[in-house]
């Protein structure tokens, strides 16, 4: 796994965004996914603006994430953490995830960093980088965010329960609380 690159990704690497579109549309059919669908032009437009992580295995997507912000740059999610089923299970998303995390404090220092997930390990990476469970009452209210969710699977459960409950755990990173 140490062969496996993770970077920032810029304008250079678009010719990945449609396999990085492929890989959250597979992973969203599985299990318990709660993974809103990417379409490439989304992707290549958060690539364009600095605001994505991708894994390469010589010129292969291993994995994947951007952040998005909302509220003026009061909060930042870190979105669409995707790891390609031959490279799960050895650290990747930690290391994408960390890189996102770090990304995000590099451009947004002072913004709320927060993510909605059903996966368990995701919720591991992110107790590790210093986010705590939150209701979903303190997650930005803009409704463009929730908009996303839309394409969700468990969007009608989000829908049903006044976008106040979901299948999906909400997390927050606090830099107020870690002075």
């Amino acid at each position: 796994m140490t062969n496996i690159k993770v970077i920032r990704a810029t304008s250079e690497h678009e010719q990945y965004a449609q396999a990085i579109s492929d890989l959250i549309y597979q992973a969203s059919k599985e299990k318990d996914a709660g993974l809103a669908q990417r379409a490439p032009n989304y992707i290549i437009n958060k690539m364009r603006e600095g605001k994505a992580v991708i894994a390469l295995a010589e010129h292969e997507v291993a994995g994947f994430c951007y952040i998005e912000t909302w509220q003026h740059g009061k909060f930042v999610a870190n979105s669409g953490l995707i790891v390609a089923p031959k490279y799960r299970g050895a650290g990747l998303a930690k290391r994408i995830k960390q890189e996102a995390f770090h990304l995000s404090r590099d451009l947004f220092p002072h913004a709320k960093l927060f993510g909605l997930t059903t996966s368990e390990s995701v919720m591991k990476i992110n107790s590790d980088l210093g986010y705590r469970p939150v209701s979903y009452a303190k997650l930005t209210d803009d409704d463009a965010f929730w908009k996303g969710c839309e394409s969700c699977a468990n969007y009608d459960i989000l829908q049903r329960m006044e976008r106040k409950i979901c299948l999906c755990t909400g997390m927050i990173y606090d830099p107020e609380e870690k002075k």
